[in-house]
């Protein structure tokens, strides 16, 4: 019976949060982790309980107590690091919703939220979800979308010549959620090809790019540099 054992405590054990992997497609390099928000513990982090910003993965944990499985920045934010658009930290708004045209990626309408809530998360476009609002635990605001209902944004055009290192969500209604972020330049209509057509997602958000970063131990990854606004995770 001693296999009978042994299978049943590998059933019991906990399994990994996060999947993450490195993967190629269309001849393209990208780093990804997949998380079940049904039964992880995904959150956004911005500052300490005495209201100090992180700015940075390595000061999670101490700020949290608890392990850190999983993280990427997760929106654009002001030089003093105050997110642009909404921000919303368990329950409380910390930052209004924007939505309006303006410059920039953040600005270039459609743009959107990645709403984290209890045993769910999702994309959603800016304007659905002032005319909708989820009930969000988490919330976070960038742009632009990225995919939109299995549309990719309509600005993006193939070939473009502006690349650049960037990093997203996906994520739909009852399904897992998708972080990605390039291995090298891409321009935006791959980046969202990549997400429509290589993982199969219908919504999904740009995060930022130039200071996209990801810490993810099973890849080796802990990516450093300036300071950092906003920044998603999973806690063990």
């Amino acid at each position: 019976m001693r296999w009978l054992a042994l299978v049943l405590t590998i059933l019991a054990a906990p399994a990994d949060a996060v999947t993450c992997t490195d993967m190629t497609w269309e001849g393209l390099s990208f780093s990804t982790c997949q998380v079940d928000p049904a039964n992880e513990d995904l959150r956004l982090f911005l500052n300490d309980a005495g209201g100090k910003t992180l700015g940075s993965f390595a000061a999670i944990e101490p700020a949290t107590g608890q392990s850190l499985q999983f993280a990427m920045n997760a929106g654009m934010y002001h030089p003093d690091r105050r997110p642009v658009g909404l921000y919303i930290e368990d329950r409380q708004q910390i930052a209004p919703l924007v939505s309006r045209a303006g410059p920039g990626n953040f600005g270039m309408l459609p743009n959107g939220v990645f709403c984290i809530g209890d045993s769910f998360a999702r994309v959603l476009r800016t304007e659905d979800y002032r005319n909708d609002t989820p009930d969000c635990r988490y919330a976070t605001q960038s742009g632009p979308m990225l995919v939109i209902g299995d549309d990719l944004h309509p600005r993006f055009i193939p070939g473009g010549t502006s690349k650049y290192i960037r990093n997203g969500v996906g994520a739909d209604i009852g399904g897992p959620v998708y972080f990605a972020i390039s291995n090298q330049p891409v321009n935006f209509y791959d980046f969202a090809r990549f997400f429509r057509d290589g993982l199969g997602v219908q919504n999904a958000l740009y995060l930022d790019g130039n200071v996209s970063r990801l810490y993810a131990p099973d890849l080796g990854r802990n990516d450093t540099g300036l300071q950092l606004g906003p920044i998603v995770g999973v806690l063990r």
